[in-house]
């Protein structure tokens, strides 16, 4: 069987069959390929993670710079894998040789837990004869154990057990009905589940005992709002056509629309990762991003009553945004005429596995992209943009996140989030006081305060890889109020702050100024190392925070010269959740959005070449009103003239 994967994988690297771009994720022969490679050397393993390991960049962007002359990179899969006593092995199989190229045992870390892992749980925790005894005391007789779930967690770091063993908590719940949610019924206990084991070995009770909520079911499923107020009757069909297909192009996994090119990848990690991203500027393919991925999200909790002081997930550290990944459905996740992509990944017995339809590719309308009405004679100019989204969503536990990559006309990158889902609930008694550490939002449960803080990776690849970063402030023109140079006070300006050095660049957003970041070409008017990608470090599961993994480390040495060089740039933002009634029993969708915009980079706008919706000019406007025949132009869609009866208007103008 190895044999047979390596002789698939090889007629791929020697062009007997489609060779895959360096960037392509590893396809399910290849997973296998390499899960046989290791089980060869090292004997039965569990796997935790088998994934593409990057072309170093040096290697790459010589590839990219010139195919038909330099070397393709070899296909090197990297691997996690699990041993007895939750020892954790950290590999690189180099596909093209067949053969290990690097091997070794680590201490004290703990790497993600997988999809398979946190699925042990629930049924561990409902045949556990202390857990039952805990439900018992509850009102939950031992025969409706059944009804009993669980969240499964990692435990973040608790000093009572450390990081060598593999450990998960266990949020738990309770359902009357299979149909009910499990967030209205939490129970007040928390048992700790030993991976290595397969045993809980420890239970976290409070000292004040909450008793199972009984108050009527809160549900969000169909047969429960039907029952209850019904739905909305007044709301008419949205139909989204487009008749002569889409305007992108595939090739394998690189995509080419209205100027722009770039490689989708995914990872079991961060999800779907973006590199060698360009724009053709008249003709001239111009680089912008090497790399853009969301590289790590934190949701840490505010109640700091134990053991709510472990709940600060690391999504993709602790289990994988890529893994954690949904099969997307056309006409709910996306509508139009849609291209997807599936993803490949390991189990736990070394078997390859595949989400279908993990990404979504399409178009919609944007809205305006820009206009231009002159008062003087009603001569207008309207031009609809439209963006390309490449997206994918993964459910982490109670949380949906969507994740949008938005490509604009006018060379903007927009990356948005939407947060929905079910909040994280815990127990209440009636008439307990929160002390301003949750919410109430429905009776006997209470939310608890938190944060969605999300870390973008930005590899920049502004005309080339010498790039400088720059601190942009609004900031206050000199002079005081009555001086010659600033007389009324009035005057201010962009201020732009060079980063020389790694410790110059570690800055807060600032509001007051509408702080934002320039990354510059300065040759043609933070870090360089390959494996440095995920700044909560490789494994993050139990740590501690000391030493420092990821981002601290790297940034130890703040007089590292920045400057002009092949730079990283770490971007983190996000929200901060007081819950509310309105968030339950499911949330509505609550976006945030940042953008990478153009800033002399081009000459001048450029989406000036989308066709105009609707354009008239003075001198038409003029011949129109004299009564001479003015030709137009009139682009609008035909489609949506068909929304009005007898055609429409003459033109959107009207």
């Amino acid at each position: 069987m190895v044999l047979d994967r390596l002789k698939q994988v090889a007629q791929h690297v020697s062009g007997t069959a489609a060779a895959p771009h360096p960037f392509d994720p590893l396809s399910e022969i290849e997973i296998e390929a390499a899960v046989g490679i290791v089980q060869r050397e090292h004997g039965p393993l569990f796997y935790n993670a088998v994934t593409l390991y990057e072309p170093r960049k040096v290697e790459m962007l010589a590839w990219l710079a010139g195919r038909e002359h330099a070397n393709r990179p070899n296909r090197v899969a990297d691997i996690v894998a699990i041993g007895k006593g939750s020892r954790v092995y950290d590999g690189l199989v180099d596909l093209k040789e067949g053969k290990v190229i690097k091997w070794g045992s680590l201490e004290g870390v703990q790497p993600l837990i997988t999809m398979e892992d946190l699925q042990v749980v629930e049924h561990v925790c409902r045949t556990d004869l202390k857990v039952i005894e805990q439900c018992r005391i509850l009102g939950i007789p031992k025969e409706d154990m059944y009804k009993v779930y669980c969240d499964p967690w990692t435990i973040g770091y608790d000093e009572r057990f450390g990081s060598k063993v593999r450990l998960q908590q266990a949020l738990m719940y309770y359902r009357p009905n299979v149909d009910d949610s499990q967030y209205t019924y939490p129970l007040d206990f928390c048992p700790i589940f030993n991976a290595d084991t397969q045993e809980i070995i420890h239970i976290d009770i409070p000292p004040v005992r909450r008793p199972l909520n009984k108050a009527a079911p809160n549900n969000y499923h169909v047969a429960s709002i039907e029952a209850g107020e019904g739905y909305r009757t007044d709301v008419k069909p949205i139909n989204i056509t487009q008749p002569e297909g889409v305007s992108f192009k595939m090739d394998g996994r690189t995509l080419e629309w209205q100027n722009w090119k770039v490689h989708i990848g995914f990872n079991y990690r961060e999800g779907i990762v973006l590199n060698n991203i360009t724009y053709n500027d008249k003709g001239t393919e111009r680089p912008i991003f090497y790399r853009l991925s969301l590289a790590e999200m934190v949701v840490p909790y505010g109640n700091p009553e134990h053991p709510h002081q472990r709940k600060h997930a690391f999504d993709l550290g602790e289990y994988g945004g890529g893994y954690m990944t949904n099969s997307l459905g056309l006409g709910c996740d996306c509508k139009g005429a849609v291209h997807y992509l599936d993803a490949a990944f390991v189990n736990k017995s070394g078997a390859s596995t595949t989400i279908k339809n993990a990404i979504c590719i399409h178009e919609e309308d944007a809205g305006v992209l820009f206009k231009h009405t002159d008062f003087r004679d009603g001569s207008v100019i309207v031009t609809r943009g439209r963006k390309l989204i490449i997206s994918h969503v993964f459910t982490a536990a109670n949380y949906e996140y969507c994740v949008y990559w938005i490509f604009h006309q006018d060379g903007t990158i927009q990356l948005e989030i939407k947060l929905t889902g079910i909040l994280n609930t815990y127990a209440m008694y009636p008439g307990e006081d929160t002390h301003g550490w949750g919410t109430e939002v429905y009776p006997g449960v209470n939310a608890h305060n938190h944060q969605h803080l999300f870390c973008l990776r930005v590899d920049p690849n502004i005309d080339g890889p010498q790039n400088t970063v720059f601190q942009v402030d609004a900031t206050r023109g000199p002079g005081e109020v009555g001086s010659v140079e600033n007389f009324h006070g009035n005057a201010f300006y962009a201020k732009r702050t060079k980063y020389s050095m790694v410790k110059e660049g570690i800055s807060d957003y600032d509001g007051s100024t509408s702080r934002t970041w320039e990354m510059a070409n300065t040759n043609k008017l933070f870090l360089d190392d390959d494996n440095e990608i995920h700044p909560a470090g490789r494994h993050v599961p139990q740590t501690s925070g000391d030493p420092s993994k990821g981002l601290p480390e790297w940034i130890a040495d703040g007089d590292v010269n920045i400057e002009n060089t092949d730079i990283v740039l770490w971007h983190t933002f996000g929200i901060i959740h007081f819950p509310s009634p309105e968030d339950y029993p499911v949330m509505p969708a609550e976006p945030m959005t940042l953008l990478l915009r153009p800033r002399n980079f081009f000459l001048r706008n450029p989406a000036l070449d989308v066709l105009p919706s609707y354009c008239s000019t003075p001198s038409q406007v003029s011949a129109a009103k004299s009564g001479e025949r003015a030709q137009v132009t009139d682009a609008a869609d035909k489609m949506s003239r068909l929304a009005f009866a007898g055609g429409g208007a003459d033109h959107c103008a009207k």
